[in-house]
């Protein structure tokens, strides 16, 4: 009992630190959240969220750990996984290269210039097209199941990352919606448009050029 409940907290312990470090995902929802507010912020994170639990799912169910074993298809997600980001790099280029008044004559108030339904679904494709989230998931079932685990446990996974997942990406979305961040961003727009940009490029290009 003791053992299955201390590989439960390495789980959760390691699932904070790669979920809560800066990367693609936590990056765009904190430039959603300052540049169109915290509803617009809130719903791409619900589809981070999703493809996160898609991929848990996947692999508390063994689907994903097939994947290891076929390397194209590792290959054709790298593929698309890393384009997208160089999409994401080029379009905060040219907002960090855009004037002041091009960029407030591009805005409109609370992410009104997407629906619910295109933040959503941009979440959501940003977290299935990084494979290192398959790779990443199937690493900690396989820390937190012993070969006499049972489904309790297998459950236990799930729903605690499951709510530790909300609660990063949904407090960045809060966090960063807050009128001093709102403040922040307006006057450095540039600055953390290019930030997004730099990010999203060298992620995009490891994505392409990694071997493994």
């Amino acid at each position: 009992m003791w053992t299955e409940f201390h590989h439960l907290l390495i789980v959760y312990a390691a699932y904070v630190i790669a979920a809560a470090s800066p990367g693609p995902s936590n990056m765009r929802i904190m430039g959603v959240a300052m540049h169109s507010g915290r509803r617009a912020a809130l719903i791409f994170a619900a589809g981070v969220i999703s493809g996160s639990l898609f991929w848990g799912t996947m692999a508390a169910t063994g689907v994903s750990a097939v994947l290891t074993r076929y390397a194209e298809v590792l290959v054709v997600l790298k593929i698309f996984g890393g384009l997208y980001l160089l999409y994401l790099a080029f379009k905060a280029g040219k907002a960090a290269l855009a004037s002041d008044a091009e960029a407030a004559a591009r805005a409109v108030p609370k992410g009104a210039a997407f629906t619910g339904a295109d933040l959503y679904r941009r979440g959501l494709f940003m977290h299935l097209s990084n494979p290192k989230s398959i790779l990443g998931w199937i690493a900690l079932v396989t820390l937190g199941l012993g070969p006499d685990s049972a489904w309790q446990t297998l459950a236990a996974i799930l729903g605690g990352c499951a709510v530790l997942s909300v609660a990063i990406f949904g407090g960045y979305a809060i966090i960063f919606s807050t009128a001093p961040m709102v403040r922040l961003y307006r006057r450095a727009r540039r600055w953390i448009e290019g930030l997004l940009a730099t990010c999203f490029g060298l992620a995009g290009l490891r994505l392409l050029l990694s071997r493994a």
